[in-house]
């Protein structure tokens, strides 16, 4: 008679049975492939450069036409010259450092003031009550429109501008919050709660992480916002204590009647907004995607 084993037979059904298994959970398992940094690149990077190159040669194609008058429509040429003659003399870096600086310092404040913001409308509901509907009618209101009241407050002064552009990035930061904490499991927060998560722990361990995408996508917001918050004011508010940012450039060029100075500003906007985007969210917002495994291989 053979000897008793210790092994035990497994059933073929048992083998199919955690083969199933495995491949359930190897779909619940994010994938990551890791791309070389000059795809990347190149990926990022040729799409927009392939747009600009278009939107050139169209600019140039309907100049040629002579549709519009000259002084309606420069020649890209024209502004490039105008934007040239300014890089040589370094007036160009000094009208994008007044303007970037005064946004990210903006932009900071409204991030430590809409923050607790947020999370105070998204978890008490009195306040929301009170509150939230004036955060949303006051996201929908033009930055444009506090200028004057600004000026009246504040003179033709730094507060003056900085008071506008939290005024338009406040409400959309803190929205984007309350709107990603609504979209948070309710499970989370309680297991939070369970293990002893309370009060600004729940907030910064749960909270915040668990919605950083909707709160992502209120900072993308918020930045558009005081970005153009930022140029309203620049243009409106205007005044030799207040240095010439672009909106300053922009202004200088309508009272002088020069297109390709109104055009050459008009570039530099654009440039720092895609800047922004491509260099700063845009990384950012890959990093948060892939960490939950939904944007692999980005």
């Amino acid at each position: 008679m053979p000897p008793e084993t210790s092994l035990t037979k497994v059933s073929p059904a048992a083998d199919t049975s955690a083969a199933e298994l495995a491949g359930l959970d190897a779909l619940d398992t994010p994938t990551v492939t890791r791309t070389p940094w000059w795809r990347r690149a190149i990926a990022v990077g040729l799409p927009p450069l392939v747009a600009l190159v278009l939107s050139i040669a169209i600019w140039q194609i309907l100049w040629a036409a002579a549709i519009w008058p000259e002084f309606q429509l420069p020649a890209p040429i024209t502004v490039w010259q105008a934007v040239e003659s300014r890089l040589l003399t370094g007036e160009v870096f000094s009208i994008l450092w007044t303007s970037i600086s005064r946004a990210f310092i903006g932009f900071l404040a409204a991030l430590v003031i809409a923050t607790p913001l947020g999370l105070l409308v998204a978890k008490v509901t009195v306040v929301r009550r009170a509150i939230g509907p004036l955060l949303s009618g006051l996201q929908s209101l033009p930055s444009v429109a506090w200028v004057p009241a600004a000026v009246l407050w504040f003179g033709l002064t730094d507060a003056t501008i900085y008071f506008v552009v939290l005024a338009g990035s406040i409400p959309s930061i803190a929205n984007g919050l309350v709107s990603g904490i609504d979209q948070i499991p309710p499970i989370l927060p309680r297991v939070g709660q369970v293990l002893g998560a309370r009060g600004l722990t729940s907030a910064r361990h749960i909270l915040l992480p668990a919605a950083l995408p909707g709160y992502l996508s209120g900072c993308k917001q918020g930045w558009a916002f005081s970005w153009r918050s930022l140029m309203a004011a620049e243009i409106i508010a205007a005044g030799p204590l207040l240095g010439v940012g672009l909106g300053a450039y922009l202004k200088q060029g309508s009272d002088l009647n020069d297109i390709s100075m109104v055009f050459s500003a008009i570039v530099l906007i654009l440039v720092v907004g895609i800047g922004i985007e491509l260099l700063v969210f845009r990384p950012i917002e890959r990093r948060v995607l892939r960490a939950r495994g939904l944007a692999a291989g980005v």
